[in-house]
């Protein structure tokens, strides 16, 4: 079984944690993987820089210019993560654009991610129908999921096809805003996540977006099997550093 499909049949209130590969330093991705999985995270998604990275806000954005300054490339990211699956053992996702996978080769790719453990990937900007007709052969053939997006404008026969056609989670955009830039979910908030509660849908949801504390996680994990941040996280890294990780997982979740 996929590690994403173990880990949504076993636990509730799941927290993946996001973070830009090659920031803030080139090499720190092991690093903050290893410190992460030690802190008790239950997934983590590795973004792939971009230079023009349409739905991120502007931590993300700053974190990506770093991380291509710094020289991260797909290359070194997939040398950096090579010997990964010798000292962690939970959900490891690649988010990232469409571009830089399709300039790499989507087959190569994808390949890999299998080869080195990767258990999904998130690109925002595919869209399912060119997905499922043009590369879902080659995600299975790999043993990847591929996560689609869900937002407040996703209408209710588009959520379906998505729900119908997805494997792993439904990733829910709290807001229509971008990343980062929500404090609290508002009532519109709360009206969306109660109207895809009732909508019955058969892939676990994972809400993402504006999650910054143990509030916003607390309120979104009653609408779903778990939450995402990424740009707290981010913000958190730049100021202290990568050696008090735990501080900052426990600000959001306490793990026993």
């Amino acid at each position: 079984m996929n590690r994403i499909s173990k880990t949504l049949k076993e636990k509730d209130n799941i927290l993946s944690i996001y973070f830009t590969a090659g920031f803030p330093e080139l090499n720190s991705t092991i690093e903050i993987i290893k410190n992460l999985v030690s802190a008790g995270v239950d997934m983590i998604e590795i973004g792939l820089p971009f230079s023009d990275p349409l739905a991120d806000g502007e931590t993300i954005q700053m974190s990506s210019k770093i991380a291509l300054d710094n020289g991260i490339s797909t290359n070194i990211l997939f040398e950096q993560l090579k010997e990964i699956r010798n000292h962690v053992n939970i959900p490891l996702i690649i988010m990232g654009y469409f571009n830089p996978i399709f300039q790499f080769g989507v087959e190569e790719f994808c390949k890999k991610c299998n080869e080195i453990g990767i258990d999904g990937l998130i690109i925002p900007d595919l869209p399912i129908d060119i997905y499922l007709s043009n590369y879902k052969i080659i995600f299975e053939k790999n043993q990847l999921q591929n996560i689609f997006l869900i937002t407040p404008q996703t209408n209710k026969k588009r959520i379906e096809y998505i729900d119908k056609n997805s494997d792993g989670f439904l990733y829910v955009v709290s807001s229509s805003s971008i990343t980062g830039s929500t404090n609290k979910f508002d009532e519109s908030s709360i009206n969306y996540f109660k109207k895809l509660e009732k909508m019955n849908l058969s892939t676990p949801k994972i809400i993402g977006f504006g999650i910054s504390d143990n509030e916003n996680f607390n309120t979104a994990s009653k609408y779903s099997k778990g939450c995402i941040v990424g740009s707290a996280f981010i913000k958190y890294i730049q100021k202290n550093g990568l050696k008090n990780i735990h501080n900052f997982i426990n600000q959001i979740k306490i793990v026993n």
